[in-house]
């Protein structure tokens, strides 16, 4: 939980909390989630390079780039980027329409874990992209369909409605420019 901000009503107080979103993102097992996610995403320490440095004494070895690095922007948050993801395939959007629809929606923010209205997109529609690609495509699908079921079990959402796919051809400009 954040500090209350004394100026902006909080979502859970501006929101139905029976709403099928609402109601999933209460029951979801999100500390299991972020717990079997965070391994992955976690920095890792580099081994660095070493190098030789001469100076008055002699020569001698230099380590370079060691260790846990702090550039960098923060991370997002798990339980938004694996919110995000059930969104687009409970609501067969893109990558870029369901950024775009939760900057505008307080039940995909409530779902994704914020405690107050944003008015900007979560991220840029990329890092849905790069988040998939590091999880990999079976742990992809087997994330999804933990909160698929999780979805329908509550009858938060209709198995009918995952009949129809929306497949994401995104390509970025660099590709097309490589030759």
């Amino acid at each position: 939980m954040s500090t209350p901000d004394f100026f902006r009503s909080r979502l859970d107080a501006m929101i139905d909390l029976r709403h099928p979103l609402a109601v999933l993102a209460n029951r979801m097992p999100w500390r299991s989630i972020e717990a079997t996610l965070t391994p992955i995403f976690e920095r890792r320490a580099r081994e660095g390079r070493t190098s030789e440095e001469t100076d008055l004494f002699g020569t001698a070895p230099k380590l370079a780039g060691a260790g846990l690095s702090a550039a960098g922007r923060p991370r997002l948050s798990i339980r938004l980027m694996v919110g995000l993801l059930y969104l687009k395939h409970a609501y067969n959007e893109s990558d870029e329409s369901v950024c775009e629809r939760w900057a505008q929606d307080v039940y995909f923010q409530f779902f994704c874990g914020e405690d107050y209205f944003q008015p900007r997109m979560p991220c840029d529609p990329t890092n849905l992209a790069r988040f998939r690609q590091a999880l990999g495509e079976a742990s992809v699908e087997k994330l999804l369909a933990t909160t698929i079921a999780a979805a329908v079990q509550m009858k938060a959402v209709r198995p009918s409605e995952f009949e129809r796919v929306i497949v994401d051809t995104t390509v970025g400009e660099s590709d097309y420019l490589s030759d």
